[in-house]
């Protein structure tokens, strides 16, 4: 099981989508990529407590993953709840359709 870090956005250059966290513990400072923010509802700003996991790249080097700013909300994740319900209202509106071409209805 990964071990969630707290630390302070330390750097964020907003127009590269990366920047550096701040480790409440006083290590280093690691590096934090847009993508490891999945659905936040912002853009992370300097300053923001940011909690995440530890991951080390393919060169040695440590960056987080996983991460989430506090107080700050997600979007739903789209590869559960809600792709359900889209399936399930095309597959009614597809049925709907062609039963309205079979008794004639289209013409």
């Amino acid at each position: 099981m990964a071990v969630e870090i707290k630390g302070v956005l330390k750097t964020w250059k907003d127009d590269r989508g990366f920047g550096f966290i701040k480790p409440d513990d006083g290590s280093d400072d690691i590096f934090i990529h847009i993508s490891a923010l999945k659905g936040v509802v912002r853009r992370p700003y300097r300053g923001d407590v940011v909690y995440y996991e530890v991951e080390q790249s393919d060169d040695g080097k440590s960056k987080a993953i996983n991460a989430r700013i506090e107080g700050v909300d997600t979007y739903p994740e789209e590869n559960g709840s809600n792709k359900g319900i889209w399936i399930s209202i095309t597959v009614v509106v597809l049925i709907a359709v062609a039963a309205g071409l079979y008794l004639g209805f289209g013409q």
